[in-house]
């Protein structure tokens, strides 16, 4: 029996789905949790403490009002918990899969406790949805005459072709690849985010009345003049641009067998959706594999090499290791920065695979273009300084050498792959944290009329919660353009009506 809601945090802990054995899941390319039962999800429901200032609404983005859906979860009541989900989130299933919670971060339970389990929430509320039927197409009552094109779908460019849709706008969806989803479709590995998933959500949208238009990349096989029959036009094509070693005085940075990261992992998605490959195979079986890069692409590197049959995996960074709890510079309710260990990372033969503070100086031929090894370094980084700089300096006798036969990049990316079409568009660039990103003002505009820009394209790399939300911000900020107002929800309504007050007095 579940007990009274203001008991549920001091009676239940903190319980997470449970892996797939290791031996098991690393040998196929399915999901690698097993979900909780309902009865365990809602035990999981009443430890939300319902705050009266829930912090996890400003930890989220797209401030998802988290203390509501964990409420009509524990009691049973999944439509109205979805319902309150999808006021705020198109998109649950995604970012309950993917997202590093940055909620759970900043939930007032976890300043002394485990915190709720947010992220696990949103995608069983999602599930529940799916599962019973609650999930419909939500074709807009009448349409408003107005077309949007929107170029790219991944999380950024689906957000925004929903809302706009469901506002009543004709929007058609230009995507390069061969199927809709972007990064969620060819640059999440299927064991972390099965493709169904994505596909049943975009046959929603097409249901929606949302047209997708494949293998149709804008200033290439489609000509940039055909965006003058568009109302408006939104770009949401990421930034995809790799970062390599090239202009980094890395000698035998363009040897064969170093790819970057994406590279593998969309070849790897299109052997589990049964589709050809037309590129040189990239493949990790019987191979010795270095994985340079710590963040998530470069595990997600380390899992799909483990489950193709390496040899080996070493996957090695940069940065110092992140300690096992916040650090007194980190407190709550800001973004907790402490280690953490991926699934992927688990799977390892012989246990965790990731080395710290190694420095790349050079990479071997083996006489033929081949890679052959890698030589590193160790490094020590300094104290930040007053600007939060530090100072890396390599640490002497500390070279090495590490045999490899392939070499996989996951260092970032630097910009959006805009040029088919920006000088057409005559749309700017600018400097970001990263590299370059689309130059948009705080309305998502960039410097044409009724030409848009949102999510990684325009910010810079981030997160799958960042991009729905930008997407989400931006078709607002467009539906108002078109029509003077709109009904669309915002969290942040005020900037952009200012905005727009400021530019019609101009």
């Amino acid at each position: 029996m579940l007990p009274d809601k203001p008991h549920g945090f001091m009676t239940f802990n903190r319980q997470e789905p449970e892996l797939r054995p290791a031996t098991e899941r690393s040998k196929d390319f399915q999901e690698f949790y097993k979900p909780l039962s309902s009865e365990q999800v809602q035990q999981q429901a009443y430890r939300c403490m319902n705050c009266g200032v829930p912090f996890c609404h400003s930890g989220c983005p797209l401030g998802n009002m988290v203390p509501d859906f964990n409420d009509y979860a524990k009691d049973d009541r999944w439509r109205e918990a979805l319902e309150v989900l999808h006021t705020t989130n198109n998109f649950p299933e995604f970012t309950g899969r993917i997202c590093p919670a940055l909620c759970e971060s900043s939930c007032v339970l976890g300043i002394t406790n485990p915190a709720v389990t947010i992220e696990m929430m949103e995608r069983e509320i999602a599930e529940q949805g799916w599962s019973r039927g609650y999930v419909q197409p939500e074709p807009p009552e009448k349409r408003t005459g107005k077309k949007v094109a929107v170029i790219g779908s991944g999380p950024s460019g689906l957000a925004a072709a929903q809302q706009l849709n469901r506002a009543g706008h004709t929007v058609v969806v230009y995507e390069r690849s061969d199927e809709p989803g972007g990064l969620l479709t060819y640059g999440i590995p299927n064991f972390k985010l099965d493709k169904e998933v994505v596909f049943r959500r975009v046959d929603q949208m097409k249901s929606e009345g949302v047209e997708f238009r494949c293998n149709a990349e804008v200033g290439k096989n489609v000509p940039v003049s055909e965006l003058k029959d568009y109302d408006a036009v939104l770009i949401a094509i990421g930034s995809t641009k790799p970062r390599t070693f090239e202009g980094m005085n890395v000698s035998g940075w363009d040897l064969k067998g170093i790819y970057p990261a994406m590279n593998f992992l969309t070849q790897q998605t299109r052997r589990v959706l049964g589709k050809s490959i037309e590129d040189e195979d990239i493949l990790a079986t019987d191979k010795k594999v270095v994985v340079i890069g710590g963040g998530d692409t470069g595990s997600d590197c380390v899992g799909t090499s483990i489950r193709q049959g390496c040899t080996s995996v070493l996957n090695i960074e940069l940065f110092p290791k992140p300690g096992d709890a916040r650090q007194e510079n980190n407190p709550w309710p800001q973004w907790n920065f402490s280690l953490r260990t991926s699934s992927s990372h688990q799977e390892a033969p012989g246990g965790d695979c990731r080395e710290w503070c190694v420095n790349t100086k050079s990479f071997e031929d083996d006489g033929k273009g081949n890679i052959c090894a890698i030589n590193t370094v160790i490094v020590e980084w300094s104290e930040p300084d007053a600007a939060g700089r530090r100072t890396m300096t390599e640490v002497p006798g500390s070279e090495r050498r590490i045999e490899c036969d392939i070499v996989l990049l996951a260092m970032g990316f630097t910009q959006p792959e805009a040029a088919p079409f920006s000088e057409g568009l005559k749309i700017e660039l600018e400097k970001n944290r990263f590299g370059q990103g689309i130059k948009a003002d705080a309305a998502y505009q960039t410097s044409q009329p009724n030409i848009f820009a949102c999510g990684d394209a325009r910010r810079g790399q981030s997160l799958v919660v960042w991009a729905i939300y930008e997407g989400r911000e931006a078709a607002r900020a467009i539906d108002l353009q078109l029509m003077g107002f709109s009904d669309l929800p915002s969290v942040n309504a005020f900037v952009y009506d200012t905005v727009r007050a400021i530019y019609s007095e101009k």
